[in-house]
């Protein structure tokens, strides 16, 4: 799995020219990403990350991406910005995902963390603001994930979208409006949206642990601190 990760866009109203980006991530430093990311220490068999355009690309460095190099191992990798909101703004977090081989089960989720973070010691039970991103396990699994941390509770949104479980490379985009409003996008399409309010489509996630297991797996991620 290929993961450059991510693009976080604030816009900061309908006056302002450019948006704000607090932070962006494209590779091309060579081995300098080892700088900026940091790997959990929480378990000792996490599998490692390498920095790789992938078996076919169209341009070797500009492609470079996060690859999960082992099979069948959990990851956790995380990189530090500077604490913002988003109230009052239109937050947009954006990556694109790459899977090279056909997967039984495996997720290519990032997350949101807020700034207390421990990333020597990031784990699935770690706290986090949003959480987004493809997740395949099985053939009956193959959808988007995309939840909220809320008064500490992790709120989903209870809606089957569909991920793309291709070897192509597809941009996920989750926008949050400052109107409670949110719309995913999969290769700049928009495949669902809707309100963080409609109770019908929110469902809180107290129970669900599966989700906490998985949250690790083929992850890569950024920290942040939002307003939600």
């Amino acid at each position: 799995m290929l993961l450059p990760v991510p693009l976080l866009l604030g816009f900061l109203g309908l006056a302002a020219a450019e948006p704000v980006v607090y932070f962006k991530e494209q590779f091309l430093d060579g081995d300098g990403w080892t700088d900026r990311w940091v790997e959990s220490k929480h378990k000792s068999d996490f599998g490692k990350f390498v920095l790789s355009a992938g078996k076919f690309y169209g341009d070797l460095d500009k492609d470079k991406g996060l690859q999960t190099s082992q099979d069948a191992r959990f990851y956790a990798l995380s990189a530090k910005f500077e604490p913002f909101s988003n109230k009052d703004q239109t937050l947009v977090v954006q990556f694109t995902v790459k899977h090279e081989q056909n997967i039984d089960c495996g997720g290519g989720y990032v997350k949101l963390f807020p700034d207390g973070l421990d990333q020597t010691d990031m784990h699935g039970d770690s706290e986090y603001n949003i959480m987004f991103g493809p997740d395949i396990c099985g053939p009956g699994t193959k959808k988007v994930h995309v939840i909220f941390n809320y008064k500490g509770k992790n709120v989903l949104i209870n809606k089957d979208i569909r991920c793309k479980d291709d070897e192509f490379t597809h941009l996920y985009t989750l926008i949050v409006r400052p109107d409670n409003t949110y719309e995913v996008k999969i290769d700049n399409s928009q495949v669902e949206s809707g309100s963080l309010e409609d109770k019908d489509e929110d469902e809180e996630d107290e129970d669900d642990k599966e989700e906490e297991e998985e949250e690790e797996e083929d992850a890569a991620t950024g920290q942040a601190k939002d307003e939600l």
